[in-house]
């Protein structure tokens, strides 16, 4: 009951509220008013909203492919017996307990095309501004997704590499017909937590690119920043808000069911 009334308190009562606004005009003072679907007929005709959502789209899935590859192969490695493997991992761990601001302040720093460590101006270019955020994401999270993978790989039973090693099976055929079927839940549960922490990137943009250069990083997120605290419209950022609650939702049931994880079956089945 606890756990039900603080997510009820800090997630639900929020996005009610923000769905509420949406249907609302308000520029922060006094009570919002009415304006009925003003604010998503505002939605589906801004043409910065498209871009945007294909902006935040292609993030999401360079996110994906950047940190789930290092990710799982990190994991594998971290779960294995290497020596020096725990201390290794811990220094490797610590990007994940700096804050999102943080890092993006000292990217920005590495990366001033005047007092940086690269004298090219990597932020004034699209496809650099873009790669930038790309990296700076997936080099704060990479070591989350890794202690996750390090946790499936560890729940590999060994007796399944051992009679591998006995067929003459070599290490890259055991981790392509071993670890990976094994850790396909594991992967679906990253993959998930990727997509939703994609959807909501917002510091790392508003520090390194400020949606530039132009519009070019302008992702969902700092969209809903700009019509909220620079247009004061409130009640549109709300809208933006609540499309992104639910395209989240929307894609992360989707990847549960397209991957059979809502069956929840355990992956040593059959043994």
């Amino acid at each position: 009951m606890p756990g039900v009334l603080f997510f009820a308190f800090f997630a639900v009562v929020p996005m009610g509220l923000a769905f509420y606004l949406s249907f609302t005009s308000w520029d922060g003072l006094g009570d919002p008013t009415p304006v009925g679907l003003d604010n998503w007929r505002k939605l589906i005709d801004d043409d910065r909203m498209v871009q945007s959502l294909w902006l935040t789209v292609l993030l999401t899935a360079a996110s994906w492919v950047f940190q789930t590859v290092i990710a799982l192969l990190l994991g594998v490695w971290a779960a294995g017996r290497q020596r020096n493997r725990a201390v290794l991992s811990a220094i490797f761990f610590v990007p994940f307990l700096l804050s999102s601001t943080a890092i993006a302040l000292l990217f920005y720093a590495l990366l001033d095309p005047n007092f940086g460590i690269i004298r090219e101006n990597i932020l004034g270019s699209s496809s650099g501004a873009f790669l930038a955020i790309v990296f700076v994401g997936g080099w704060q999270f990479i070591p989350f997704h890794t202690l996750i993978y390090q946790g499936g790989a560890r729940q590999i039973p060994e007796v399944l590499y051992q009679a591998a090693a006995i067929d003459g099976a070599g290490r890259y055929r055991q981790f392509f017909s071993i670890t990976l079927p094994q850790l396909r839940h594991t992967v679906t549960t990253s993959t998930v937590l990727m997509v939703v922490g994609s959807l909501t990137y917002f510091e790392t943009v508003l520090i390194l690119t400020k949606g530039g250069p132009g519009t070019d990083t302008a992702i969902l997120p700092y969209l809903m920043y700009e019509a909220g605290f620079k247009s004061y419209d409130f009640g549109y950022a709300s809208a933006i808000a609540s499309f992104l609650v639910l395209v989240a939702t929307g894609l992360s049931l989707i990847l549960v069911r397209l991957t059979g994880f809502g069956g929840m079956r355990s992956t040593r089945e059959g043994m």
